[in-house]
């Protein structure tokens, strides 16, 4: 009988799936939580050095992960930002540069949950992880330009937006102040009545914590998709208080002149002078902002305290990010687009179990978030994903894993490759609507242009070839498509 059973044992694990066996000899399997803002600056978080706008929860997961200094999202609007970090591709190798799902592009290629779907784990979002129109798209409660096979099982979060009860007041276009409170892409305040679950980021909150207890027993990828502080900059009354009066908030200093050496398609869709935006209304815009912030930021910290309850803490990665920077009034440049750093730069920080809490300047990218977390999930390398696996920094953050991050603003045709020294921006790929040249040690606001001054001609040569270069190698993949 010992015999029979050593044999029937023998044969039972000759049996075992290689994966399964694979797995057992990798790295722990953690659960993942991806949470992510929409239209975030990282410079309006206290973990980030702000002193006015108070974000004890994101300060939370800075406290115990990696906080990175120089993170790059890949486009500067949601649409092409959000379709890049999770398809794994660069825009310009998909050629989703608007508000589309990545997925006739890349077929049957796994994105970055699917990925996590397909060994096994529950793969959930709660609202906006892909594109979704803000505040359309949350009015109507719908799917927006979400890819379904990313997904075991998806959540939206429908909520009042601009036409929220309470004080609303339109910012832009609106010098006499008679305009109400109106909807799309709008600079509009409210402060609104109610509790935080009137609005889409409180019912965000309370459908990943429910998520969270029903599958605490089983691995999880959890995207949590806040849309705040994405305009109208809407949230309940109690968190505009200590931004009142709204005058009190400060403003970026105002160069004359700023404009005057750069590309007209270097100066943004959104400015203080096409919005007609006096400064109370400048100052309001900032002040409506940080609330929003300071409302989405309680909700991280209610899915925080879920994790910990639940007693996942240390058996889950929890990333948090936006899918691209903001302005807030820096060059008299408001919302985003620009490739300037408010814009193109996003707030990144990464939280695995055991590891030290750190902070670290090398230039990463969104993209690299695929990659790396799969790699420290154990799960199967992906040569093709374009991104790099940045899973060493978080035990070494004095490493650097690249020497420049790339960013693009599809809807002005602009690229930028921002290195240690340099802030390099041209727009089309033959230059003919301008370059933007900025030294990013003795210029870090980034107010004179140097690409027109004949001692940079080379340099300007050069970063032409660099992005050429760039270019090629990002339309160098497995799609097949060669876009243009």
């Amino acid at each position: 009988m010992k015999r029979i059973s050593i044999i029937i044992l023998t044969l039972l694990v000759l049996a075992m799936p290689a994966t399964a066996a694979k797995n057992d000899d990798k790295k722990p399997q953690y659960n993942v939580l991806f949470i992510i803002s929409d239209d975030l600056t990282s410079t309006a978080l206290s973990c980030y050095g702000n002193k006015v706008c108070k974000t004890p929860n994101i300060d939370r997961i800075a406290a115990q992960g990696t906080r990175f200094t120089r993170a790059y999202c890949q486009g500067t609007y949601c649409g092409p930002s959000r379709a890049s970090f999770m398809s794994g591709y660069y825009p310009h190798a998909t050629g989703v540069l608007g508000y589309k799902s990545p997925r006739p592009q890349i077929g049957d290629r796994v994105t970055w949950s699917q990925h996590f779907k397909n060994a096994g784990y529950y793969a959930a979002r709660v609202s906006k992880i892909y594109h979704m129109g803000v505040p359309g798209g949350i009015e109507k409660g719908d799917d927006g330009a979400d890819d379904e096979a990313s997904w075991t099982e998806r959540f939206n979060s429908q909520g009042p937006e601009w036409k929220a009860p309470g004080d609303g007041e339109t910012l832009e276009n609106n010098p006499d102040g008679k305009k109400p409170a109106v909807g799309g892409n709008t600079f509009v305040v409210v402060a609104a009545d109610g509790d935080d679950l009137v609005h889409s980021d409180g019912k965000t909150a309370k459908k990943a914590c429910e998520l969270i207890e029903q599958h605490k027993d089983k691995p999880f990828w959890l995207g949590v998709g806040f849309v705040r502080p994405h305009v109208p900059f809407v949230s309940p009354r109690p968190y505009h208080k200590p931004f009142l009066p709204y005058n009190k908030m400060s403003l970026p200093p105002k160069i004359e002149g700023d404009w005057d050496d750069i590309p007209k398609a270097g100066i943004n869709y959104k400015t203080s002078v096409n919005m007609k935006m006096d400064i109370w209304r400048q100052k309001k815009a900032v002040g409506g902002y940080y609330a929003s912030v300071s409302y989405m930021d309680t909700q991280v910290g209610k899915v925080l305290d879920t994790l910990k309850k639940a007693g996942l803490e240390k058996k889950t990665i929890v990333i948090f990010t936006s899918d691209h920077g903001y302005h807030l009034g820096e060059h008299d440049f408001w919302a985003k687009v620009s490739l300037r750093d408010e814009s193109s730069m996003v707030p990144l920080i990464i939280s695995v179990p055991g590891k030290k809490p750190a902070v670290c300047n090398s230039f990463v990218e969104l993209l690299d978030l695929y990659p790396t977390v799969a790699s420290l999930c154990g799960l199967e390398a992906q040569k093709r994903l374009q991104g790099k696996d940045i899973s060493p920094l978080l035990d070494d953050p004095g490493k650097q894993v690249r020497e420049a991050a790339f960013s693009v603003a599809p809807a002005r045709k602009g690229f930028l490759l921002r290195d240690d020294k340099w802030a390099y921006i041209q727009y089309e790929e033959n230059a003919s609507r301008g370059i933007e040249l900025f030294d990013m040690e003795k210029d870090p606001k980034q107010y004179t242009n140097l690409a027109e001054k004949p001692e940079h001609k080379s340099r300007v040569t050069d970063f032409k070839a660099r992005l050429a270069a760039k270019l090629k190698e990002v339309r160098t993949n497995d799609l097949g498509i060669n876009y243009r």
